[in-house]
C-alpha cells in the first residue's frame, strides 16, 4: 500500500509551515484568492515557498483566476502543484497542462453521486481530483464534512484526494471508511479562521498516519 499523501491548506505563517513539515506532511498548500481569510499575497506566497525543501510540494490554490494573473502568480511561486478551486473549464485545465510542467488538481464540490459522475469531465486535463464538501459561503475550507458514503463503489478515474472538514478526531475514520490516497485539512487544524493551530497540525497528521499503517 502507497504511503499516504498528507496536505494542510491555507497556511499563512513561516511558523506554521515549519509546523507542517516537522508533522510530516508531502504536501503544503497556499491560498491565493482574496475573498478567503487564508489569503496570501504573491510576495508572501514567494517567500513562504522558499522555506519548503524539496521533500514537500507546495500547492498554489487558486479561484477562477484569469490567465494573465495566473501566469503571474505561477512564474514568482513557482509551486509543484496548481490546485483549480472555482468553476474552471477543462479546455482551460488542458491549456495550463499543455504549457507546464505544473501537476494538476481540480476541486470537485460532491453533494451526491451525480457530482461525482460529472467529475469525470475532468480526466483528460487534471493529474488529480479533490473531492471537498458542497455548500459552504467558500469554494472551500468551510469546514463541512463531506459524505463519505457518496464514494462508496465509486470508479475513480483519477488519483484522488479528500477534503471537507477534517481534523485529527476523524480523519482516522475517513481512511479507513474511504481509502483516501490523500487527505486535506484546512480548517480543522485552526484555531479560528485563518489561523493555523500547531498542536492541531501534528495531531492530525498523527493520526493520518496511524490510521495507514494500520490499514497496511
Amino acid at each position: 500500500m502507497a504511503d499516504l499523501l498528507i496536505k494542510i491548506c491555507g497556511l499563512s505563517t513561516e511558523e506554521s509551515i515549519d509546523a507542517a513539515i516537522e508533522a510530516g506532511v508531502t504536501h503544503v498548500g497556499l491560498v491565493h484568492f482574496p475573498k478567503s481569510p487564508r489569503h496570501v499575497s504573491i510576495d508572501d506566497a514567494a517567500k513562504l515557498r522558499v522555506r519548503v525543501p524539496k521533500s514537500v510540494k507546495v500547492v498554489l490554490l487558486t479561484v477562477d483566476m484569469e490567465p494573465k494573473p495566473t501566469a503571474e502568480a505561477l512564474q514568482e511561486i513557482q509551486p509543484d502543484v496548481l490546485q483549480l478551486h472555482g468553476k474552471e473549464k477543462p479546455e482551460w485545465i488542458s491549456l495550463i497542462r499543455q504549457n507546464s510542467d505544473l501537476e494538476i488538481w481540480k476541486a470537485v464540490a460532491v453533494k451526491d453521486r451525480a457530482s461525482l459522475e460529472r467529475a469525470a469531465i475532468y480526466k483528460d486535463c487534471a493529474h488529480r481530483l479533490l473531492y471537498d464538501a458542497a455548500g459552504g459561503a467558500l469554494p472551500g475550507g468551510n469546514g463541512l464534512t463531506l459524505d463519505w458514503r457518496l464514494l462508496m463503489n465509486h470508479r475513480h478515474v483519477l488519483p484522488w484526494g479528500l477534503a471537507g472538514g477534517l481534523n485529527a478526531q476523524n480523519v482516522a475514520d475517513a481512511v479507513r471508511y474511504t481509502g483516501a490516497p490523500l487527505v486535506d485539512a484546512s480548517s480543522g487544524v485552526e484555531s479560528e479562521p485563518g489561523v493555523k493551530d500547531i498542536a492541531k497540525i501534528k495531531a492530525f497528521c498523527e493520526a493520518a498516519k496511524a490510521a495507514r499503517a494500520q490499514a497496511a
